[in-house]
């Protein structure tokens, strides 16, 4: 099951997004459940996340995000997940 994960980071945490990037990195390597991601910017700089995470069902998704280093360090405002349908790419 494809989840888009829709992360709005608070406002004015540049810095504890860019002291936690390493660690994201690494769970999103560690965990193989990312099929994309990439932040979300306005103009040059870093506002949020979009992940998409293959999953059996909503509540692994719901865990992942919950053990991301991101979220574990207070950096997101709000968090969606949404099932998606990939048709192109």
């Amino acid at each position: 099951m494809l989840i888009a994960l829709i992360a709005r980071d608070k406002d004015g945490a540049l810095q504890t997004r860019l002291d936690n990037r390493t660690a994201h990195l690494a769970y999103i390597e560690e965990t193989g459940v990312v099929s994309q991601a990439g932040p979300l910017l306005d103009r040059d700089a870093m506002i949020g996340s979009l992940i998409i995470l293959d999953v059996d069902n909503l509540a692994a998704a719901q865990t992942w995000a919950d053990n991301d280093p991101y979220a574990q360090a207070g950096l997101f405002q709000s968090v969606e997940l949404i099932p998606w349908k990939k048709v192109i790419g």
